[in-house]
């Protein structure tokens, strides 16, 4: 592989400086097409500079959404695990990150139930529910307690299935104290795991968001975690760039292989 030019290598350390890494397939895009490595730099940069997050925050937020089910990005969870290492994170506030990222399988099951129950009543076979007994009243009083609010998928697994809300609400509720993750942090990376195109889901984004307000995040804290999910598209370059030099590299290869079988052997060269 040739060297970088002067402009090229300015460009690699500006782009280390924004980011903090420097992968194989930003060392390709730099080859490639230096303009759009520049302007992805710029754009995805643009968050950190300007938003109000800590470092630390910023990775562990991209720690769930690398680490989450709905994405699973091995490189760029393991790069992002050792830059939060490095800014501070103990293992414990990890391992909160991918806790909160488990539970984002419920996501699935919280919109199905609201369906089930519409459903259900158009369908003329919903009953009138009776109160709630003492046990499911105290789940409710635990879960409003934790977390501030009752939202209607809530209600709805309370009164159709009280032993998988308490189970629910027991996974759920992991992770509050010690020296975990703090219940900011967690919001705002619930936030991120919602809001990401990789798993979008608007009912507990709104959750989430009403939560943050009533804990007193900034709006710029939450912008800047919006801004952050959207990132995650350039993985597409992540993944595709290092595929895509390997096979003109192949091709290279071939192509140089076949004109050497095609120059003339000694003493046969063309009159």
């Amino acid at each position: 592989m040739s060297r970088l030019t002067a402009e090229q290598q300015v460009l690699k350390e500006g782009y280390v400086r924004a980011r903090g890494y420097w992968r194989p397939w930003t060392e390709g895009l730099l080859r490639l097409d230096p303009e759009f490595l520049e302007a992805y730099g710029k754009y995805a940069g643009y968050s950190a500079e300007t938003g109000p997050l800590s470092a630390k925050m910023r990775e562990l937020i991209y720690v769930a959404l690398d680490g989450s089910a709905t994405h699973l990005f091995r490189s760029g969870l393991a790069l992002h695990l050792d830059l939060v290492l490095q800014e501070g994170a103990s293992a414990r506030e990890i391992i909160d990150v991918f806790r909160l990222a488990t539970a984002q399988g419920l996501d699935g099951c919280n919109v199905g139930i609201g369906i089930l129950a519409e459903e259900l009543a158009s369908a003329g076979l919903e009953v009138d529910h009776r109160g709630l007994t003492r046990e499911q009243s105290a789940l409710r009083d635990a879960y409003v307690a934790q977390f501030g609010d009752w939202p209607d998928f809530c209600e709805q697994w309370l009164q159709r299935d009280p032993g998988y809300f308490a189970v629910l609400l027991g996974l759920l509720a992991g992770g509050q104290a010690g020296d975990g993750l703090d219940p900011r942090s967690q919001c705002l990376i619930s936030i991120a795991l919602n809001a990401c195109f990789t798993a979008l889901n608007p009912l507990g984004l709104r959750v989430q968001i009403k939560r943050a307000l009533r804990l007193g995040i900034d709006q710029r804290e939450i912008l800047q975690v919006l801004q952050m999910t959207a990132h995650l598209g350039v993985h597409a370059c992540a993944i595709g760039v290092p595929v895509l030099m390997e096979a003109l590299d192949m091709r290279a290869a071939k192509a140089g292989a076949g004109a050497q079988s095609q120059e003339p052997g000694e003493g046969g060269g063309r009159e």
